[in-house]
């Protein structure tokens, strides 16, 4: 049965042509687009007609090959929307997560409602970009599409309803609006009432794996198909990698590793101990009934802008050549910590890498191999350290380290991680979203069982490949574990 999986990740999006034969999967890759942020008027937005036109070009390409697709899914980024009117036109394109705009907001919510209360409600860790705050920003600045909205729809739900016509929430990306409450299973009224967003623009919230309606006539016409299913997966693209992670048992820890690492455990209900938001953990839905305890943590963006700032400088490198000068480098002569908020606007990373590490005493790196290993290093001892608090709130010990996504073509930051956690790390799929987005479908229609079929058949399906701790490696990793108490807090007391 062949299914198409659209990924939407923040820098380019994907789609994928799944079969199921024989209790294998085969995943191709049918078209690949960017999917740049467009700055205008001092705001920074995202090209949501420009996404759904690649989608179409997609089922397009599928079409014409004779395929007979069977389902669609779509899985994107967390947290950003778009709004719709009475008569359902889109108000304006959706901000990017990166606008300033949220500047402040998380701020003037505690004003109204306490941090502990917040938590309590949601379970979500605080970010400035979360959706709640995107909400407070627009009210606070009187903006004139409030006054026309009547629907909120996350970006796959955009999508799909720019599809089907159909209008629902879905449960993964809800949950990371940190508007959800997943005590009551449903939309927070205390929340919405203290941001001033009316209640009605949220909908009923669809699960993972539940039908969202069928392409609608003038898309069928359009593009030549029939009445394809569209099919709500995880939408949250963290929910659809979690999925797809190839465990042999129900505990387990994973990293999905791309723009953004995301390290956390599968749990039944949501960990809202008083602990757990100290640490600024979140609680995000999962599939079929789960939760994903986990910690964002600023990931790959810092080096993929570190290349853009390179490239403008007209010094283009390859990522091989990247990480071979980073290799040759001087270990742990500087430390960065990867959620600091200087990393997190686009433009002159590598001076905010160096200026960090004048900030903090140490010596700045000067050459690209030198802060490629800075943020390479840096990035797999801050996933020891959340590795071990997640250990702390699941009450789990975890011997090894799933790892997801693309960023496990970095072989380099796999081995570096297994070293700096002293573990193995079990690197694979790397498309992770979208093969979780395959399994879901899959599951949603019956031809796998349930989601322990589906991860079985992803590991008989997809290598993984086992990174060992390097012999003799760990007392110079505890060393500089131990330097990222004075960055972090207590780091090295994990």
């Amino acid at each position: 049965m062949a299914v198409l999986a659209f990924d939407l990740g923040a820098g380019s999006g994907r789609a994928l042509l799944g079969r199921l034969t024989d209790s294998r999967i085969t995943a191709e890759e049918i078209h690949r687009f960017p999917n740049d942020p467009v700055a205008v008027g001092g705001r920074l937005h995202w090209d949501i007609l420009r996404l759904y036109h690649e989608i179409k070009q997609g089922m397009l390409i599928a079409g014409r090959r004779g395929e007979d697709i069977r389902g669609i899914g779509i899985d994107s980024w967390a947290v950003d929307y778009g709004l719709l009117d009475a008569s359902g036109e889109l108000l304006g394109n959706p901000y990017h997560y990166r606008d300033s705009r949220t500047d402040g907001m998380m701020e003037r919510l505690f004003e109204k409602v306490g941090a502990d209360e917040i938590f309590a409600r949601t379970g979500i860790q605080f970010l400035p970009f979360n959706t709640i705050y995107q909400l407070l920003a627009m009210k606070e600045a009187d903006h004139p599409a409030l006054r026309e909205a009547r629907r909120f729809l996350m970006i796959p739900d955009l999508i799909r309803y720019f599809l089907t016509g159909e209008a629902a929430n879905e449960f993964t990306n809800a949950t990371t609006t940190q508007l959800y409450n997943p005590v009551k299973g449903d939309w927070d009224d205390r929340l919405l009432e203290a941001i001033g967003i009316p209640r009605g623009w949220f909908g009923p919230v669809l699960m993972p794996g539940a039908a969202a309606g069928e392409l609608r006539g003038s898309v069928q016409s359009e593009l030549g198909l029939g009445p394809i299913r569209v099919v709500a997966v995880a939408e949250h693209d963290t929910g659809s990698a979690v999925a797809a992670v190839p465990a042999e048992s129900d505990s387990f820890a994973y990293l999905s590793c791309g723009t953004w690492s995301l390290l956390g455990t599968e749990v039944p209900q949501p960990v809202l101990t008083e602990e757990a938001r100290e640490l600024n953990f979140t609680n995000e839905g999962g599939v079929f009934g789960t939760y994903r305890l986990l910690k964002n943590i600023m990931g790959l963006w810092i080096l993929e802008e570190c290349r853009r700032t390179w490239k403008r400088e007209g010094r283009e490198v390859s990522h091989a050549e990247l990480l071979a000068r980073a290799e040759a480098a001087k270990p742990f002569a500087a430390l960065i910590d990867p959620d600091d908020p200087s990393f997190l606007p686009p433009g002159g990373m590598p001076e905010r890498v160096r200026a960090y590490a004048t900030r903090t005493g140490q010596a700045a790196p000067e050459t690209d191999g030198a802060i490629t290993r800075c943020v390479l290093e840096s990035l797999a001892l801050k996933y020891r350290h959340i590795l071990e608090q997640t250990e702390r709130l699941s009450g789990r010990k975890f011997d090894k380290l799933h790892m997801v996504g693309g960023g496990i073509q970095n072989k380099l930051l796999c081995q570096w991680t297994a070293n700096a956690i002293g573990r193995p790390v079990w690197a694979g799929p790397a498309e992770g979203s979208a093969i979780g987005n395959l399994a879901v479908q899959w599951i949603a229609s019956g031809d796998l069982a349930d989601i322990r079929e589906a991860r079985k058949v992803i590991r008989d399906s997809f290598p993984v490949t086992v990174y060992e701790p390097e012999p003799g490696s760990a007392a110079a990793w505890e060393e500089a574990y131990g330097r990222c108490a004075a960055l972090w807090g207590s780091c090295a007391a994990g």
